[in-house]
């Protein structure tokens, strides 16, 4: 068996995503043993300032400071890569990326690369995710620069809602009902495909049931973090 990379996580945007992003992991690997899963050094702070109350409302703190102290606490610590199971946090991938020396594995970018490769250029993608998201253009620039188009559900509440109600008591029919909503919104105003890109909906992906593909951004870093792991150089 080779060496593995161990790789460094940014968690705790929520606590349900990072774990969910563990047992993605373990079920991704075909293993004979515990020695057969993918090293990880995880930093499992859920008071990294509010993501939503920042970009949307300027309240709070920013977490941009935090979670670069973060990744050069897991860069000291040994991580060859750092990845972070939070959509909205992206926007602050400048901040993490100044930090260390070691790369980010970027889950936005990388979801867009999946796009293409599922659908191809000049798709139009319906975006699942955070409201924040949309206000900040954080995949409608990154799939832009893939030749993607971007739309978003028309009504915003309710995905709102929704992320906030997973992050308190865990995920409701409510929050089915409301993500399937979204989806068969996003397929009506044309989509091809739609991106689950809020880890809150991960934990939900399934309530998605449209024709046309779902690509969940969790499963893309699930990959990239296997695959970068297992490299050689």
């Amino acid at each position: 068996m080779g060496t593995f990379k161990r790789i460094g996580v940014l968690g705790g945007m929520g606590p349900q995503a990072t774990i969910l992003l563990q047992q993605r992991l373990v079920s991704g690997v075909t293993a004979d043993d515990d020695a057969s899963h993918i090293p990880l050094l995880i930093d499992m702070n859920p008071q990294i300032p509010s993501r939503l109350d920042w970009i949307l409302h300027k309240q709070g703190s920013d977490p941009g400071p935090v979670l670069a102290d973060m990744a050069r606490t897991l860069e000291q610590a040994g991580a060859a890569a750092l990845a972070m199971p939070c959509n909205t946090a992206h926007y602050y991938a400048p901040d993490i990326t100044r930090a260390v020396t070691i790369p980010l594995l970027n889950m936005i970018e990388l979801a867009g690369k999946a796009i293409v490769s599922s659908v191809g250029e000049g798709a139009t993608v319906g975006v699942l995710a955070s409201p924040a998201t949309q206000q900040i253009n954080l995949f409608k620039q990154a799939f832009a620069r893939l030749g993607l188009k971007v739309v978003y559900p028309a009504h915003d509440e309710p995905l709102l809602a929704t992320i906030r109600r997973i992050k308190s008591t865990g995920p409701s029919q409510q929050d089915h009902d409301a993500l399937l909503d979204a989806g068969r919104d996003c397929a009506q105003q044309g989509a091809g495909c739609l991106l689950v890109g809020c880890s809150e909906f991960s934990l939900i992906a399934d309530a998605v049931m449209v024709s046309v593909p779902v690509i969940d951004s969790l499963d893309v870093l699930v990959a990239e973090i296997i695959g970068f792991s297992l490299s050689a150089s």
